[in-house]
This record gives C-alpha cells, sequence and structure tokens, in this order.
C-alpha cells in the first residue's frame, strides 16, 4: 500500500516539476534569446543610420553610446568590421582582434541569429550592419548572461523536489496511519475468524465506533452467535436423543431382566412384560422414523409432490381422523372456513403438519375443552388456524416450541405420549412450502398457531 502511494503521489508530481522546469527554462531561453536578437539588431540599426563605422569623427560618440547602452542593459557588445576585426568592445578586451565567432560569421553572411550557449551560460545575438548600397560592412555581437536566469529556474526545482520529499513525508505519514486505522481492525477480525473457524464459538469481535469495520465485525458476531446457538442446539439434540432412546431401553432391560431372573412367572405376567416390552419398542420406533422424516425435511431428500390442494377437505378428514382422541377427553374439537381455499401444495406433508398441530392441541388441552380449527384466505396466501383452550406455552417459552424435542410441559411428556418432534417437522414442512408458523399463546390462556402458506408455489 506503501509503495501504491508513493508511486501514485510521487512520481507524477516529479514528473510535473520536472515537466515544469522544462518548459519554464525553455520559455526564458526564447524570451530572451529574442529580447538579445531585438538589441542586436536595434544597435545595428543605430550605427548604420549614424555611420558610426565608417565615419571616424564619431568614434568617441560611437564609444559612449555602446558603453552607456552596455551598463544599461547589462551586456557586453562586440562590433565588428567586414573582416571581422573588431571596432568596438564594451569590455575593451578584443579591439583590434579578429574575433570569429560562429554568430559574427552568419551576420558578415547577411542572416541575423541568437543562440544559447549553456557551457558558458550566455546568449550570443549577432545582427549585420550594411551601407547605402545594402553591402555588408560589419556586424555587431551583444553577449547576455544567462545565469540569474538559470539560478531562478534551479531554485525553483529545489523547491519542488523539497515540497515532493514534504508530500511523500506526508503520504508515509498517512499510511502508517491508515494502516492502524484500517488494517488494525481487519487484523483483529481475521484473527477472531480464525479461531472460530477451530470450533471457538464463543469468541466475539470486539467493535468500536460506528463504521464499515463495526458493521462487519457486527456481520460475524451475529454469524458467531448463531454457530454458537447451532452447536448449541446440535449437543442438546444429541443429548435428548440419548434420553428419548435410553428410556425406552432401560425399560426393556429391567422387564426383560424381570423375566430372565424369575422363574415359574405367571403366564399373564409373562404377556404383560412382553406387551411392555412391545409397547416400549413401537416408541423407539416412533422416535427413529420421526428422526429419519426430520432429516429428510431438513436435508430437502425429499422433493415436494406439488398439486392443487383443497384445503378445506384436507381440514375436514383431519379433524374426522382425530375426533375419537378428542372425545377420550370430551373435548369439543371444531372447523369453520371464511371460504373455498385451495393451495398448490404436497398434501401429505401438509397434511402431516396439520395434523400434528390439532394433536398437540387435544393433547395438551384438559378434558372438556375446545379447539377450534379455522381456514380463510386472500389474493395471495392461504391461513389455517388451530386453537386450543389448553394450558398455554409462556412467552419465554414459545421461542423454543419448534426445537427438536422440546415440551412444553415436561411433567406430562410420558401420560401426552408423543416422540416431542412433532413440531419440528411441522415447522420443516412449512418453511418447505415457503410458508410460516406464528404463535399466539400465554401461560395457562391456551394456545393459537397460525399458518400462513402460499396460493400459488413457486419452486426453485
Amino acid at each position: 500500500m506503501l509503495i501504491s502511494y508513493l508511486v501514485i503521489g510521487i512520481i507524477p508530481l516529479l514528473f510535473y516539476s520536472f515537466n515544469l522546469s522544462q518548459t519554464l527554462q525553455n520559455y526564458f531561453e526564447d524570451t530572451n534569446e529574442k529580447e538579445v536578437l531585438y538589441q542586436a539588431n536595434k544597435i545595428a540599426g543605430s550605427i548604420q543610420k549614424a555611420d558610426y563605422l565608417t565615419d571616424k569623427s564619431k568614434q568617441e560618440m560611437f564609444w559612449n553610446e555602446l558603453s552607456e547602452k552596455s551598463i544599461e542593459e547589462n551586456f557586453r557588445i562586440i562590433v565588428v568590421d567586414a573582416n571581422a576585426v573588431v571596432a568596438a568592445d564594451t569590455n575593451n578586451m578584443a579591439i583590434g582582434q579578429i574575433y570569429m565567432v560562429p554568430e559574427i560569421l552568419v551576420a558578415l553572411a547577411g542572416r541575423d541569429e541568437a543562440n544559447l550557449r549553456k557551457d558558458e551560460e550566455a546568449i550570443y545575438a549577432s545582427a549585420y550592419i550594411e551601407d547605402d548600397a545594402s553591402h555588408k560592412i560589419g556586424a555587431v555581437l551583444v553577449i547576455s548572461s544567462f545565469s540569474e536566469v538559470y539560478q531562478l529556474i534551479s531554485e525553483l526545482y529545489r523547491k519542488w523536489i523539497f515540497m515532493t520529499i514534504v508530500i511523500g513525508v506526508i503520504i508515509i505519514a498517512l499510511v502508517v496511519f491508515m494502516s492502524q486505522v484500517i488494517f488494525d481492525p481487519l487484523k483483529n477480525i481475521l484473527a477472531t475468524i480464525k479461531k472460530i473457524s477451530s470450533g471457538q464459538f464463543h469468541q466475539r469481535i470486539e467493535l468500536k465506533g460506528k463504521n464499515e469495520f463495526t458493521e462487519l465485525g457486527e456481520a460475524v458476531n451475529t454469524m458467531t452467535q448463531r454457530l454458537e446457538e447451532v452447536d448449541k442446539s446440535r449437543q442438546e439434540f444429541v443429548s435428548n436423543v440419548s434420553h428419548e432412546l435410553k428410556t425406552p431401553l432401560s425399560s426393556i432391560k429391567v422387564l426383560s431382566e424381570a423375566m430372565l431372573l424369575q422363574d415359574n412367572i405367571p403366564e399373564e405376567t409373562y404377556k404383560e412384560f412382553l406387551l411392555d416390552i412391545n409397547s416400549e419398542v413401537d416408541r423407539m420406533t416412533d422416535i427413529v422414523n420421526d428422526l429419519l422424516a426430520l432429516a429428510r425435511l431438513e436435508n430437502n431428500e425429499n422433493s415436494l409432490h406439488i398439486r392443487e390442494v383443497d384445503v378445506n377437505k384436507m381440514l375436514r378428514d383431519i379433524i374426522k381422523r382425530l375426533q375419537p382422541l378428542a372425545e377420550t377427553k370430551n373435548i369439543d374439537i371444531s372447523f369453520e372456513a371464511a371460504k373455498e381455499v385451495k393451495v398448490d401444495a404436497d398434501e401429505v406433508k401438509l397434511s402431516l403438519a396439520i395434523s400434528n398441530l390439532v394433536d398437540n392441541g387435544i393433547k395438551y388441552t384438559p378434558v372438556d375443552g375446545k379447539v377450534k380449527v379455522s381456514v380463510d384466505a386472500d389474493n395471495q396466501d392461504c391461513f389455517i388456524t388451530v386453537q386450543d383452550s389448553g394450558i398455554g406455552i409462556s412467552e419465554q417459552e414459545q421461542s423454543r416450541i419448534f426445537d427438536r424435542f422440546y415440551r412444553v410441559d415436561k411433567t406430562r411428556d410420558r401420560e401426552t405420549g408423543g416422540t416431542g418432534l412433532g413440531l419440528a417437522i411441522t415447522h420443516s414442512i412449512i418453511m418447505l412450502h415457503n410458508g410460516s408458523v406464528k404463535i399466539i399463546s400465554g401461560e395457562g390462556e391456551g394456545a393459537t398457531f397460525i399458518v400462513r402458506m402460499p396460493l400459488k408455489l413457486k419452486q426453485d
């Protein structure tokens, strides 16, 4: 990340600095060359107009004017004749000498020219002088220092380099700060996830502030809580299965040992023991069958055989089948239909789910109680309600009634019978149909189960 930010932030700045300095240098070179060439042409024109080069009587005036111009503009002026012999030099260094530099030769040939000599840090600009007949009788060479411009450009470049270094330091500081703000929470989350993946479901991510990392941590904590609940449910399930199977096995063992250890057992007692053993085997068989059914439902191994189901007829058949059980406790079981309802469903599985609800209502309703089954529908969903006047379910227990082997009235589990898997099976079947089950109850107030089913089932 540090390298990326340095590349993104500093390299373009360095490129910009270099490009800007080159642009400034080229601008100053071009501008100064034109300015010095203009001065050379101006001086050449003055010399030509005043005839300073051929009129010896004007030599002193000529010299004074060149000196003033040189001091005023801060450059050296050299004037040569047609033979490149120096007639005037504001530095008094080359008078009377032949001064053959390329710029003078070009000027004597009839062309003005200005060049920057980087090794000398100076601009050489030349202009020719001609007489009235347009003969080239001399040339003017103006030499202007360019070192101050170089110093200015170098100073700007140094400032840009300094600014680049400062920005680089700022970027490094920001990266270090961001690594603490961003990557430290990520490392903490990653470390916690690794612990969770090893089975430590009690681990939680410490949340600070309110940002995206907090939301990620909350999501991980929620997932971990669910995993912990699933693991706890699995352990409870294993414990419940062991308990449910251990009870009939213990009974079978006691009964069989009693038969083995006693001599001359009366036939009636022998048959009674065998009936008890058979009853316990049936109970174990029911538990195993329900467990297998629940496993198949939760693993979606059983595909739904969807067809149009007459809900009203299905409910009447369920009530008719369970009527004898209700009559043993003198329970009034009734059916009420707001309209004729048909749904797309697996009739066998749906009938099993509703039967479990009605059966539970009868089992947990006292003698002379009531169980009412009703059906209604809107444009999208069907609503099946099973209401009883039984012992009710407290709010604390309502969230667990669909857990496997969970019983509301634990003191009556042997009396009421069943495997403790009925509501779990009901819940799984309704979920397979993309429906939902809602309970409205209170302790001692009876229970109302409301099943919502879509009229038209959309299967994946």
